[in-house]
């Protein structure tokens, strides 16, 4: 098969993924301007691979190979050594330490650490269940998960230090202004002198599956550190991002890019 035709049975099947109807043959020609003879015969070659499918009416679909090998694909993907590399490249550029947060059930944890270059830090233990009103990580999953948010605004809201959130009413304005501005900061919520910033990783449709956390001390947390951080971490949320599938530089949930990298004025400082 010449390399023309094999990049052509890749948008073949990139169009037929977008119709779970079918398409007819004129309709897949005029798609994707080619000779008709051309396409019957692909489609041919198709279906008998199991590639393809085709109904009694003539109506092509995506065959079970495919699907087959896309599930096959999406299981194989492990986020944690996919992100692994990118993470590394982030501590190095901005110095912190950075965490790659997973969600379990109804629990948040951190599954992955890479150390950045100061010689103070804080030893955050890889698996324990995060504070959702408390920490940046935390508050991400609550403001950006209805079922988690929900659960995480009944309580009980712990005071871990003098700037946690404790009141709900002011923890959901917090939870709104997160989803606003695409991220989320802590600052001393969770730990005296530890200032924290989370951004979310989204797959292919959009759903939020990870998140990335910066840890800062708190003399480092500048402004201009902070906008130099957090420009990093969405271009390490993105690169991640598209390993997924999710090629559209992020959805909802980083509408406003722009305030994120300036800093975010709309996002949570100390309570």
């Amino acid at each position: 098969m010449s390399p023309d035709r094999y990049l052509r049975t890749f948008d073949v099947l990139n169009l037929l993924v977008q119709h779970k109807d079918g398409l007819r043959l004129t309709e897949i020609k005029e798609a994707l301007d080619l000779p008709v003879s051309s396409v019957h015969n692909m489609l041919q070659t198709m279906v008998t691979a199991e590639v393809a499918a085709v109904t009694d009416d003539l109506r092509y679909s995506v065959g079970p190979r495919a699907v087959a090998l896309a599930l096959r694909t999406l299981q194989s993907l492990d986020i944690r050594t996919i992100a692994r590399r990118h993470l590394q490249d982030l501590a190095k550029e901005i110095g912190d330490d950075v965490y790659l947060a997973l969600p379990v059930g109804k629990r948040v944890i951190y599954a992955d650490r890479c150390l950045g270059t100061q010689r103070i830090s804080l030893d955050i233990r890889l698996g324990e269940s995060l504070f959702l009103h408390s920490t940046a990580t935390g508050k991400l999953f609550a403001a950006l998960d209805p079922k988690l948010g929900a659960q995480t605004l009944a309580g009980p809201l712990s005071k871990l230090t003098a700037a946690t959130i404790t009141d709900p009413a002011e923890l959901e304005r917090e939870f709104k202004r997160i989803r606003a501005a695409g991220y989320s900061k802590s600052v001393e919520e969770s730990v005296e002198g530890i200032v924290g910033y989370a951004v979310p990783i989204q797959d292919a449709a959009g759903h939020l599956v990870a998140a990335i956390h910066a840890s800062v001390l708190v003399k480092r947390a500048t402004k201009p550190h902070e906008r130099k951080l957090l420009s990093a971490a969405r271009e390490c949320a993105q690169q991640v991002e598209r390993h997924l599938g999710n090629f559209e530089g992020g959805g909802a949930l980083r509408t406003d890019r722009s305030a994120a990298a300036s800093g975010g004025r709309s996002a949570r400082s100390a309570s």
